[in-house]
């Protein structure tokens, strides 16, 4: 096999149809065994098995194409509405509309009493003396979350009672049933990802 057309192979590659990549591959393996082979017989069953290779590339794009357009409707503004488990599992938050914004509130705890007191745990790490009283169980620790474009919600905030601290929030959807949920200070790029569960599954 000449240099020549081992170049042209790889210079197919730059069609940007998927299948014509596909093939170039394809033909890019074949031009190389060839130099080692070089037989007959190899060429006879290059010939025999190309249609196969491609019905085979055919059905999968067919496949993870229509598994992608089913995913989720993540330009749907009411998607991120629920009952969601954090990360940790130690909370459930049930989010909801509340105007023209989303917001969520601690409707579950794991542990729900305090391990010093054996009463319901309050928000005692709050920087405002006067709420430190209010019960953690049912307090709002999201809020202000504006829909900004498909799976993306923006410009929220996030409150973490085991800090007493709250944060700058973006909520991600990535599956139906699954959510990205980073809370930062400042620039997003320095920050914490947790990720959420769904609790009544969506398919």
């Amino acid at each position: 096999m000449s240099q020549l057309s081992l170049k042209t192979g790889y210079i197919f590659l730059v069609n940007p149809s998927i299948s014509k990549v596909a093939e170039n591959i394809f033909f890019i393996f074949v031009i190389n065994f060839y130099k080692l082979t070089d037989t007959n017989y190899m060429k006879t069953q290059y010939l025999a098995t190309k249609k196969y290779f491609f019905l085979i590339i055919a059905s999968l794009m067919v496949l993870f194409g229509n598994t992608a357009m089913t995913a989720f409707r993540a330009d749907n503004p009411e998607a991120v509405v629920g009952v969601w488990k954090t990360g940790d599992g130690n909370a459930i938050v049930r989010i909801y509309k509340s105007g023209e914004n989303y917001q969520g509130k601690i409707v579950w705890l794991k542990e729900p009493n305090d391990a010093d007191t054996g009463k319901p745990k309050l928000d005692k790490n709050n920087g405002t003396e006067t709420s430190k009283t209010r019960p953690v169980l049912g307090l709002l620790n999201i809020w202000g979350f504006k829909f900004i474009e498909k799976n993306l919600w923006d410009e929220g905030n996030i409150y973490d009672p085991k800090s007493g601290n709250t944060y700058s929030c973006t909520i991600k959807m990535i599956s139906n049933n699954t959510l990205e949920v980073r809370g930062y200070i400042g620039v997003s790029l320095i920050g914490r990802t947790d990720v959420w569960t769904r609790q009544v599954v969506k398919n």
